[in-house]
């Protein structure tokens, strides 16, 4: 038998958030420069989650929608949503995330504009 716990928080922030524009784009997918979030459900029940982009010099996108299965994670790439606008790229955002259950919310990303990749990656901030 597998113990779940229910552990995160129904809201949480990433301050930072950006999109290179990739100069020579890779034929990988894996290999594009990347943002996600990686969304961990421990629950019983799908939570249901939202996430709101916020910027320096226009107002808010979205709501951008997704669900998170129970007992499952959810690895979401800021590229790939599109719905209600796709991401910009080349520019700074921050990200609440909200959910209608406690999840656990990392942030990654991989800038592969130089042939070194960087790899950064961090729990975001839990809020109230």
């Amino acid at each position: 038998m597998i113990a779940t716990h229910t552990v995160g928080s129904r809201c949480w922030a990433i301050a930072e958030g950006y999109i290179p524009i990739d100069e020579k784009p890779n034929d990988d997918p894996r290999l594009m420069s990347h943002e996600s979030a990686c969304l961990l459900n421990t629950n019983d029940l799908e939570a249901q989650v939202t996430l709101t982009l916020y910027f320096k010099d226009r107002e808010p996108a979205g709501p951008y929608r997704a669900i998170v299965p129970a007992r499952r994670t959810l690895h979401l790439r800021f590229n790939d949503l599109s719905d209600p606008e796709p991401v910009p790229r080349d520019t700074d955002y921050a990200t609440l995330i909200e959910s209608d259950l406690p999840i656990v919310v990392q942030h990654t990303r991989l800038d592969a504009r130089q042939e070194a990749l960087a790899l950064i990656s961090t729990i975001a901030y839990a809020g109230e």
